[in-house]
């Protein structure tokens, strides 16, 4: 059945349209509609970030259908998702990209940010709304390692632009390829001023640390402002740390609730959240 959907690609990146109208029928083909349907008239929208660690769940099995029941039943309108694969040898040259766009019923955009075992490897956004533009920035790399990058795309909600960008920054102890790319992300939200930004992903790093505090220098930690709980993600087995965050430009954007589901479909749980404009903009 996922053989129907074709991937269509631009610099890189999946084309939305096609993929969209094909996935939306397939979702209705297997009875997963009604679960990802949203409440029409909602004045907020609902955004997830998700490191999926390329489908393998807690049991070691890669499974994008339990990838997808993550997604569908907490109703997202946005979902930023990192360490997505796309014809590598480990996950049997599956384009994921376009199998989660045809399970969950959305539009995907995927960069590739590392070439990989023959394949391609990086983030992916899958959206309800309008896609208007894409763009992926490849950070510096100070050392030999995993390229990182920012995928960002402007959407269309309910007639409002909004800037989503998703990234995933450096694992390693030494943070300061971390606060390279945080300084970096910097320069890069500077072509999207006056518009209301949400910044998602796994940074690899805890509230408070260097890369945090560079961050938060033009963001606002939503979860601060309307997290449930700890907001602990990593490891998914164990939650000890939060290292997975929604990020807001709060002058333009509200957080009513933040949670994290639990799930034991990747080795990080996911982070969600409801927002809405302030209104009037600016106030």
């Amino acid at each position: 059945m996922l053989g129907t959907v074709k991937s269509l690609w631009q610099r890189g990146f999946l084309a939305t349209g096609v993929i969209f109208f094909l996935a939306v029928g397939l979702v209705f083909s297997i009875g997963c509609a009604s679960k990802s349907a949203r409440p029409p008239g909602r004045a907020s929208f609902r955004v997830m970030t998700y490191n999926i660690h390329h489908g393998e769940g807690l049991d070691g099995e890669v499974d994008l259908k339990r990838i997808a029941g993550v997604i569908r039943k907490e109703k997202p309108d946005l979902v930023a998702l990192q360490e997505v694969d796309k014809g590598t040898e480990r996950t049997w040259r599956r384009d994921f990209p376009a199998e989660l766009a045809a399970l969950t019923g959305m539009t995907c955009v995927f960069s590739n940010n590392y070439s990989f075992q023959g394949g391609e490897y990086g983030n992916a956004i899958l959206s309800r709304f309008p896609v208007k533009s894409v763009a992926n920035h490849h950070y510096r790399m100070l050392r030999i390692g995993e390229q990182r990058g920012l995928l960002q795309v402007v959407v269309d909600v309910k007639g409002q632009e909004l800037v989503l960008l998703n990234t995933h920054l450096d694992h390693r102890p030494d943070d300061s390829e971390r606060l390279a790319s945080a300084a970096e992300l910097h320069r890069v939200v500077e072509q999207y001023e006056g518009r209301p930004i949400i910044l998602c992903g796994d940074f690899n790093d805890v509230p408070g640390s260097r890369t945090w505090q560079k961050i938060a220098e033009l963001f606002e930690d939503a979860w601060l402002a309307a997290g449930e709980g700890n907001g602990f993600t990593s490891p998914a087995s164990r939650p000890a740390r939060r290292i997975d965050y929604l990020w807001v430009t709060g002058m333009r954007l509200t957080p009513l609730r933040l949670w994290v589901p639990v799930s034991d479909a990747s080795d990080h749980l996911p982070v969600v959240g409801d927002f809405k404009f302030r209104s009037p903009l600016g106030q």
